[in-house]
C-alpha cells in the first residue's frame, strides 16, 4: 500500500460540450479518512467521483488515486477502488448469492478468495439474510448493505459511496454509518456523497460543491466557524406576528444570514453588538435562544444563499 494520500486532485475539470460539470477542483484525502461531498443536485459530486473511479475522462487537471495515475487508462486504479452507485448496483431479479457471484466474476476473483471475502463482509456488516433471497425483496437498508459487500468484494483500499443511504429509513442510515466506521477502522478510505446533514456530520472533512466548483473544504466544526464567525440565535414567534420584525431584521446592520427552520427562524450576526441591537426590537411574546450553527445552516448559507 502506498504511504501517501489516498487522493490527490489538482485542477480537475470536465466539460460536456459547452457545459462545465466540474470546474478546477483541487483537494486531497488522507488514508483512513471519511471524506464527504455535500451539495445540491447537479453540483458535480457524482461526476467528480466517477472521474476518480476511472469511469469518466477529465477534460483537464490531474488526479492520483492510491498513489496511481491514469496513465494506464485507469486499470490499476480500478483494482484498488470500490464504487457503490446510488441507482444501479444490484440486480433485483437475482438472489443475494448470484449478485455476489456476478460481482466476483466481473473482478475475475478466484472462487475460494471470493467465498472467503463474502464471509468476512457478511460478518463485518452483520448481514444475515439467506443467500437464496431475491435481492429485490430486501428492505432498502439491507439492500444497500449487500451493495456495499459487492463493492468491497475485491478488498479495495478506497471505497466511493454515491448517496448510499438515499431513500432508506433513519434507523437503516444509522446502521450503515456504523458499518462505515468499521470499514475505516480497517484502514480503508471512504469517499461519500450525501444530502443528509447528520450523515455529513460523521465525515472527518467535507467538500461543499456548487455549480461544479468546490466552494468550501474543512471539518464540520471548521465549516461552521468559517461560515458563522459571530453568534446565532433561534427566533420563535409562537402563533405568528413576527413578519414586521423579520422584514426589518433583513436590513439590520451586522446580519449575516436569516433563514426559516420549520416554524422558527435562525439569525446569524457579525458580532454580539449587532445581535443585541437587533434583538432589542423583538415584539412582545417572541422568544429567542443563542444556538450553535448546524451543517444545515452552513449549507443554506454557502450552497443556497446569495448574501
Amino acid at each position: 500500500m502506498n504511504a501517501g494520500p489516498a487522493l490527490e486532485v489538482n485542477g480537475l475539470s470536465i466539460k460536456f460540450g459547452d457545459f462545465t460539470a466540474v470546474d478546477d477542483v483541487t483537494f486531497s484525502v488522507a488514508r483512513g479518512e471519511i471524506f464527504g461531498f455535500l451539495g445540491a443536485n447537479g453540483a458535480g459530486k457524482t461526476t467528480t467521483i466517477r472521474m476518480l473511479c476511472g469511469l469518466l475522462v477529465p477534460t483537464s487537471g490531474s488526479a492520483r488515486v492510491g498513489g496511481l495515475d491514469f496513465s494506464d487508462g485507469g486499470k490499476g486504479i480500478k483494482r484498488i477502488v470500490g464504487y457503490m452507485s446510488q441507482k444501479f448496483t444490484l440486480y433485483n431479479d437475482m438472489t443475494v448469492g448470484e449478485n455476489l457471484d456476478f460481482a466476483a466474476g466481473l473482478r475475475k476473483l478466484d472462487p475460494a478468495y471470493a467465498a472467503r471475502r463474502r464471509r468476512e463482509l457478511f460478518e463485518l456488516t452483520a448481514f444475515d439474510r439467506p443467500e437464496d433471497t431475491m435481492a429485490g425483496s430486501l428492505p432498502g437498508g439491507v439492500k444497500q448493505e449487500l451493495a456495499l459487500c459487492a463493492a468491497m468484494l475485491h478488498d479495495p483500499e478506497i471505497i466511493f459511496l454515491d448517496e448510499p443511504t438515499a431513500g432508506v429509513s433513519p434507523a437503516s442510515r444509522a446502521r450503515f454509518r456504523t458499518i462505515i466506521r468499521k470499514v475505516t477502522a480497517l484502514g480503508k478510505t471512504v469517499i461519500v456523497t450525501t444530502h443528509y446533514m447528520d450523515e455529513a456530520e460523521q465525515c472527518g472533512r467535507i467538500a461543499l460543491m456548487r455549480s461544479g466548483r468546490l466552494i468550501a473544504l474543512g471539518s464540520p466544526a471548521e465549516l461552521k466557524a468559517s461560515a458563522f464567525p459571530g453568534p446565532m440565535v433561534e427566533l420563535d414567534f409562537g402563533d405568528g406576528g413576527g413578519a414586521p420584525f423579520l422584514k426589518g431584521l433583513e436590513k439590520a446592520p451586522g446580519l449575516i444570514e436569516l433563514s426559516p427552520q420549520g416554524m422558527r427562524w435562525h439569525a446569524a450576526f457579525r458580532d454580539e453588538a449587532a445581535m443585541r441591537s437587533a434583538l432589542a426590537a423583538l415584539p412582545p411574546g417572541a422568544a429567542h435562544s443563542v444556538i450553535k450553527p448546524s451543517l444545515e445552516d452552513v449549507f443554506i448559507r454557502l450552497v443556497e444563499g446569495d448574501r
